[in-house]
């Protein structure tokens, strides 16, 4: 296995989507926050500008309104009545590519509302990023990628995602 391959074959683990409310608390730029919660912060040392808001695009803020419940020693989400009205429907979502296999060509990645800061660091919780299966593969890139698709809002994802867009093809 390569080392890129292997980076991504943790990434559940590391995005802690497997673990229960006993998780560790990892250290965050936020204080009193741990790293892979909330909506992510970006770096002012990232090399990559911040994402611009589109009209033409479903914001980053109203994706991460999103609160959550514990129930049977898991963490739940629970939707604000606008992002369940996003279910089922057709979405425009725009964010930084986090690869799920290796290749330079991708039809299953994450976008994240912020850049990674490193190969194993979470920038955001699962209200920061969006699961993305294409039609046809997309170029990898470290610049913001923006895709359309059938948007999910996802009440119990056995991976603890919160987002899913499928059918998706990459838009400029």
């Amino acid at each position: 296995m390569t080392p890129f391959a292997r980076t991504f074959a943790v990434l559940p683990l590391v995005l802690g989507l497997a673990m229960g409310p006993a998780q560790a608390q990892l250290s965050s730029p936020m204080p009193g926050v741990p790293a892979g919660s909330g909506a992510g912060v970006h770096s002012p040392n990232s090399p990559f500008a911040p994402i611009k808001e589109r009209a033409d695009v479903l914001p980053w803020s109203v994706l991460t309104t999103v609160k959550t419940k514990t129930e049977k020693n898991r963490l739940l989400p629970v939707f604000p009545t606008d992002v369940q009205a996003l279910n089922k429907k057709t979405q425009r979502i725009q964010g930084f590519m986090m690869p799920l296999e290796p290749g330079e060509k991708q039809k299953h990645f994450l976008l994240s509302s912020v850049p990674l800061t490193c190969s194993f660091c979470v920038p955001g919780g699962p209200e920061s990023m969006v699961e993305v299966k294409t039609k046809t593969p997309v170029k990898y890139s470290l610049e913001v990628v923006v895709v359309e698709g059938q948007f999910a809002v996802l009440a119990d994802d056995p991976y603890g995602l919160y987002y899913r867009i499928t059918d998706a093809v990459a838009v400029k």
